[in-house]
């Protein structure tokens, strides 16, 4: 429901789009960081990264948690556990010469209540099923 997250996911998308057809030579990996309580890893939020990735590549056809390596046709997320962290998702895309990352940091969980509380809001008119994407046209 976070307004940002969904805005990095959008980035994602393009940046995938724009980039599908990298030489072997250009990794991508998700980063991802929570609390240390969260018990499930990845996060469903590094799992529709790692698919949107995945819809956009012509290289990518699966993912996998680290410390499992991954195969060329392979994402790799890692999912780190520690201290109070709301969430982090970092997505890089690497290569021996070069780097672009794109990154989101939650520092509380303010953000996603209050896209909840625009989705609502939003929602209030409408009949359906949409997804946060309709709700902030992108």
């Amino acid at each position: 429901m976070s307004l940002a997250v969904n805005l990095a996911m959008k980035l994602v998308r393009e940046a995938s789009r724009a980039l599908k057809n990298l030489p072997s030579g250009v990794d991508v990996e998700i980063v991802e960081r929570h609390h240390r309580f969260k018990e499930d890893a990845p996060s469903g939020t590094a799992v529709t990264l790692a698919n949107q990735l995945i819809e956009e590549s012509n290289r990518y056809n699966g993912w996998v948690l680290a410390p499992e390596k991954p195969s060329a046709q392979q994402v790799s997320i890692e999912a780190i556990r520690e201290g109070e962290v709301p969430g982090t998702h970092q997505i890089k895309w690497q290569s021996a010469v070069d780097e672009i990352s794109i990154e989101h940091r939650a520092h509380s969980r303010t953000g996603f209540a209050a896209g909840a509380v625009l989705a609502a809001t939003w929602l209030a008119d409408k009949q359906g099923v949409f997804e946060m994407s309709d709700v902030l046209g992108l």
